[in-house]
């Protein structure tokens, strides 16, 4: 499904035309993967790959690791060769609402603003609707929020967008955040499972509440 960061990724490449200096911008770089994600201690994890922080509610847990029950909502598994992971996965083993996080370095080139962020977390709607639409079908009310600027700590540019459908008899939010603050593009993913007794949209604020990247000295 569209849950990985691919659909960004594709779209980017419109980005990468509009939105280019004509020398670099940047140093070239690249994410290495031999580089531990971070460390989890308790509800907080501490970036290592990437400076960044973030925890989560006690009934909560935190891996680095990609956890098995996300195939079954839709996620793809990542391979062990894959040039670039996912940094952090975050869920609430009840229920099944997860948010992860995953950094990149951005390209040498690339410049960013405001509005092309904007533009991307929408640009990346159509590639969700057809995704759910192919896993649960045409007849799949789809109701899409408006995109909006969302603020993160540390982040220069960011933007979130969501989208709530039902299947399998739950209500789902699916919703995709995506920022940049130099030198590094930021991919958030989440999923809500609204089920009955549950405060997961609550925590899921907390969380987001709670992520910041800190500026390496």
């Amino acid at each position: 499904m569209f849950y990985k960061k691919s659909s960004f990724t594709i779209i980017l490449l419109f980005i990468l035309l509009v939105g280019c200096a004509g020398v670099p911008v940047r140093p070239a770089l690249k994410e290495d993967v031999s580089i531990p994600s971070g460390k989890i201690e308790g509800n907080q994890f501490n970036g290592i790959r990437y400076p960044f922080k973030v925890s989560v509610p006690p009934n909560w847990k935190m891996t680095t690791e990609f956890p098995d029950f996300l195939e079954e909502l839709g996620y793809d598994k990542p391979s062990p060769t894959d040039k670039e992971q996912t940094e952090l996965y975050a869920y609430n083993p009840e229920t099944k609402s997860n948010i992860n996080f995953d950094f990149t370095p951005a390209g040498r080139y690339t410049t960013f603003d405001q509005k092309n962020i904007e533009w991307l977390v929408t640009a990346a709607t159509d590639s969700l609707k057809s995704e759910i639409e192919k896993d649960y079908g045409t007849g799949v009310k789809i109701e899409v929020a408006p995109t909006e600027p969302i603020s993160l700590k540390g982040v220069q540019f960011a933007a979130k967008k969501s989208a709530t459908y039902t299947a399998k008899g739950v209500k789902r939010e699916q919703g995709w955040i995506y920022g940049f603050t130099e030198p590094y593009q930021i991919f958030i993913l989440y999923t809500i499972l609204d089920k009955e007794g549950t405060t997961d949209r609550q925590d899921m604020k907390k969380i987001l509440d709670s992520f910041e990247v800190i500026p390496k000295k």
